[in-house]
């Protein structure tokens, strides 16, 4: 997943469900995407049916589209290629998809908390490392602050790209940019309405474009 620009990039993760497509669109128009990763909402299997009219979207536009899960639906849907999550994000199942995708797809990983799992799939060739802090963590504060150490620290001493999971304001996305982030990543939940799509996206993204000019100027 190379970046186009200098800088943090956005990357949108889209739930699928009623109004998915507007939603994308609307954060589409409201600023630059580099990549989109379509999953199910919480509780729910992403099938190709759900996400294949979303990659489409996404790919019309120029822009990177990946699928939650499994590699199989990779193929089902046309995707750039595959985010293999917490639950899912070791060196065998990154093993695995890489043989099944090749090459030339897209294979991201969440490793959890894991530092050595992280470096370990970094070194077998995944094409960036994702760190988060999901909502049905007990202490969310906590997990905020040690996703915020993990991409500091992964920031500081590796390459391969690494991404900013449940990021929810610019004052967050602004911080995960000055701490070496190469992307972060909006979750757009099912039941979000275009209008504070539009809105939120745009204020992350320029909040984004401040930190990369300060870093230009510099």
């Amino acid at each position: 997943m190379p970046q186009d620009q200098a800088g943090c990039e956005l990357y949108l993760v889209i739930e699928t469900g009623d109004g998915a497509a507007a939603r994308l669109t609307a954060a589409l128009d409201a600023a630059g995407i580099a990549t989109v990763l379509i999953r199910a909402a919480e509780g729910r299997a992403l099938d190709a049916a759900a996400a294949k009219p979303l990659v489409e979207l996404a790919r019309k536009s120029g822009i990177a589209a990946l699928v939650a899960g499994e590699p199989a639906l990779v193929r089902a849907t046309g995707a750039d290629g595959v985010h293999l999550g917490a639950s899912a994000g070791n060196l065998a199942a990154y093993q695995a998809a890489r043989a099944a995708l090749g090459d030339q797809k897209i294979v991201g990983v969440d490793p959890g908390v894991s530092r050595h799992d992280a470096m370990t799939i970094a070194e077998a060739g995944a094409d960036y490392v994702a760190f988060g802090a999901p909502a049905h963590l007990k202490d969310k504060d906590k997990g905020l602050h040690r996703r915020d150490e993990l991409v500091a620290w992964w920031a500081e001493i590796f390459q391969v790209p690494c991404v900013a999971f449940d990021v929810e304001t610019a004052e967050e996305a602004e911080a995960l940019a000055r701490s070496g982030a190469d992307f972060v990543a909006v979750t757009l939940h099912a039941g979000f309405a275009a209008g504070d799509v539009r809105s939120r996206i745009a204020g992350i993204a320029t909040a984004l474009q401040s930190v990369a000019s300060e870093q230009e100027c510099a």
